[in-house]
């Protein structure tokens, strides 16, 4: 009987002694568990970085081609402008003499030619974003006009354009230069009645 007793001491020790090995195995388990997750976690969170600084550098690569290309535009306009700046006075000239020719009959062929190379002329600036401003009958703008006299008038309202003396120029909706005009002061009854 002793025996009996002996192994079955050995039997309930046993016993005692397997049934705490789960229990580690089950903290050592949940120990191994919890840095697995944080570096899983930390993992997701690189990667989230990374995903956004990749987002922000595309980002910025998208806004710096636009910058270039609206650069890039802006230059090509500036350089143009210079161009057709020079060109102003040449289209001027031509206009004044196409006026003066015209007052003689002998040179009517010759006027004909003159007028063709202005028409062809003003078409290739054109194409190039140029546009003229002839106002006449427009309210004055002094963003686009520059008044070089005052003149009475019964058939022109007040601060309306009588005249323009010299044509003014847009290029791509940058003035390069301003209208040179004449602008009504009112009716010559109304100008006399104020100033007595």
């Amino acid at each position: 009987m002793k025996k009996k007793k002996a192994s079955s001491s050995k039997k309930s020790a046993t016993q005692t002694e397997a049934s705490p090995a789960p229990a580690a195995e089950e903290v050592r388990a949940e120990e191994s568990n919890e840095p697995i997750l944080t570096e899983l976690e930390k993992a997701q969170a690189e990667a989230s970085e990374m995903k956004s600084r990749y987002l922000r550098s595309v980002a910025d690569m998208e806004n710096y081609r636009k910058r270039i290309t609206r650069e890039k535009q802006e230059l090509l306009r500036s350089a143009a402008a210079g161009v057709v700046e020079s060109l102003l006075p040449v289209l001027d000239n031509m206009k004044l003499g196409l006026q003066a020719a015209e007052q003689h009959p002998d040179a009517k062929d010759v006027t004909v030619g003159f007028k063709m190379v202005e028409d062809q002329l003003k078409k290739s600036l054109g194409e190039q974003g140029l546009k003229e401003l002839i106002p006449d009958g427009d309210s004055f703008d002094p963003n686009l006009h520059e008044c070089v006299a005052h003149q009475p008038s019964d058939t022109v309202d007040e601060d309306s354009i009588i005249e323009t003396v010299r044509a003014g120029y847009q290029l791509n909706e940058r003035l390069l230069r301003a209208a040179n005009v004449i602008v009504s002061s009112g009716a010559a009854s109304t100008v006399n009645k104020d100033s007595n």
